[in-house]
């Protein structure tokens, strides 16, 4: 029996159900998974995993245990783990340590868990797992072969570490292969972060101005989703090409300090910092809403919030009044955290179908590989081509081949105007 903690055991069932839901929308890991039943390229293996507890992350496990694999889970996110979902894999004797509202402590109480449990390769959603294993528990490094990592603010975390020579082990950026962020930061963040507004909020999105803050591809999607359901949307950005293509994508870009007095709803994507802040809040309209799709709860600046409000209420789920001292109110999404998950259900499984492929087929090639540097390397793009394939022959789409011909004419170079 799985050594585990989740919140209920007898949710189960319904996680089973949540689990072959999802199961049925994500074709390309269930051809992995029919492979890897066939030839066990993970046998023997622990893999320890730090991402969000949900029912598309049960069938990627699915897809390890039918590799042969032994798998050790804890959630990337105090609130982003589906209860039901933890008690479901500990049926299938996965060593999970999640449940949804869990302190700071709780939460890293769970990672050292999974460290615990000696993985070969580690596979995180925002790099708490290996910042944690490379800090307090250094015990474990020689153990670990290599890494994956699903999203963009662990990306940045672990290249830091790379340029300080801090990073001891391989890690596979699999939130930078194009079938990862080009469909899951846009079109699953997208939806699912509206999704979550409209989850806590039941307001209507049209007509009101919806500032963006960030226009990377998480950012475009939000923009996109919410200019489709009426909403004036603002971007604010720090970067002059990301906002160079924001205007050309026909939205209206200004500095934080001029959104922050006609802004309805706030939603913060950019992977920093305090990107909203004090100076900001005391331009805000009475009744501004205020939410985050990053992966930290600290790019709306809490400690802020906290100082300017005479005092605070919980409204509704996932949603909370705060009172200023001259009587505004702003309301503040899922703590400030991420609100797709918190609120809502995350990516809808379609699109993490082929994010969690990714993760598979790395996960793979990281097990059959020799030993490779510490540092932070692409998905190989065989293994990219290989997911876009897959999902093509899923959804019935058929694409054309280049003839001889044509690759002959792109390998070389003296045939020029004719």
């Amino acid at each position: 029996m799985a050594n585990f903690k989740v919140k209920d055991e007898s949710l189960a069932p319904k996680g089973v159900l949540q689990i072959e839901w999802a199961s049925r929308h994500m074709p390309v890991l269930n051809q992995i998974k029919k492979r890897f039943s066939q030839e066990k390229p993970l046998k023997g293996v622990v893999l320890g995993a730090c991402l969000h507890v949900t029912k598309e992350t049960a069938v990627l496990v699915d897809v390890f245990l039918a590799g042969g694999a032994k798998v050790a889970l804890c959630g990337s996110n105090p609130l982003s783990t589906q209860d039901e979902v933890a008690a479901a894999l500990v049926e299938k004797g996965v060593n999970v340590y999640a449940w949804r509202g869990q302190t700071t402590d709780e939460y890293y109480w769970c990672i050292e868990r999974v460290i615990d449990q000696k993985p070969v390769i580690t596979l995180d959603d925002g790099a708490d797992l290996v910042s944690t294993i490379h800090s307090k528990r250094t015990d474990a490094l020689p153990n670990v072969k290599g890494g994956t990592e699903e999203t963009t603010t662990g990306v940045l975390r672990l290249k830091a570490m790379e340029r300080s020579g801090a990073l001891k082990y391989a890690i596979i950026a699999v939130n930078d292969a194009y079938t990862k962020y080009l469909f899951d930061n846009r079109y699953g963040t997208g939806q699912s972060t509206i999704d979550g507004i409209l989850r806590a909020t039941n307001i209507l999105l049209a007509g009101k101005n919806f500032v963006v803050c960030g226009y990377g591809w998480c950012g475009r999607g939000v923009a996109m989703r919410a200019r489709g359901m009426g909403a004036n949307v603002i971007v604010t950005e720090v970067n002059p090409l990301r906002a160079l293509e924001a205007v050309m994508d026909g939205f209206r870009v200004m500095p934080m300090s001029e959104a922050a007095e006609i802004g309805d709803i706030f939603l913060t994507t950019t992977g920093d910092i305090n990107v909203i802040r004090k100076e900001h809040m005391e331009k805000m309209r009475d009744g501004a809403i205020l939410a985050n799709s990053g992966h930290f709860n600290v790019e709306i600046c809490l400690k802020d919030l906290e100082e300017l409000a005479a005092s605070k209420r919980a409204v509704r789920p996932n949603l909370e009044e705060y009172v200023l001292k001259d009587g505004r109110r702003l309301y503040l999404l899922a703590e400030g955290r991420l609100v797709n998950l918190a609120a809502a259900e995350g990516h809808p499984s379609e699109v993490m179908d082929m994010s969690f492929a990714n993760q598979a087929l790395s996960v793979e090639y990281l097990v059959k590989s020799e030993r490779m540097p510490p540092k932070v390397y692409p998905v190989p793009r065989e293994i990219d081509e290989t997911v876009a394939k897959l999902k093509l022959e899923a959804i019935g789409v058929k694409i054309d081949e280049l003839t001889e011909e044509q690759k002959r004419y792109l390998a070389e170079w003296e045939m020029g105007t004719t």
